[in-house]
């Protein structure tokens, strides 16, 4: 089975990333010519941007693991039947894992497109 690359990493040093991908963006935009007072609020928060990492993460795992058993897809908290389906389950295990997180995952939530 395929193993994230931050697995075991604690939440202090995913945030510690994630603020480093910020920053690298930030250069990156302004770099290209863009006004920082104009992209800045558009950007992630730490957390956010560590939910994203986490689901990026997840969504390596689940393509290797690959189709989840149909018993387990039918499961009530799989997501299933859900307007955000699979991308719920998965953002609602990163909640679990990382509670400090769960208000950037429930804001995320809502931003993401639907699934279906």
């Amino acid at each position: 089975m395929a193993e994230s690359r931050r697995t075991g990493r604690s939440l202090e040093v995913l945030r510690a990333e994630a603020a480093e991908e910020i920053s690298m963006l930030v250069e990156h935009r302004s770099r290209q010519g863009e006004d920082p007072w104009d992209f800045m609020p558009t950007l992630p928060t730490v957390d956010e941007q560590v939910v994203l990492i986490l689901r990026a993460d997840s969504l390596e795992l689940d393509a290797a693991i690959g189709a989840r058993s149909a018993q387990w897809s039918m499961h009530p908290a799989s997501g299933q039947g859900t307007s955000m389906g699979e991308e719920y389950h998965r953002l609602r295990r990163i909640a679990m894992q990382h509670p400090e997180l769960t208000a950037a995952v429930w804001k995320l939530i809502g931003a993401l497109p639907d699934a279906g």
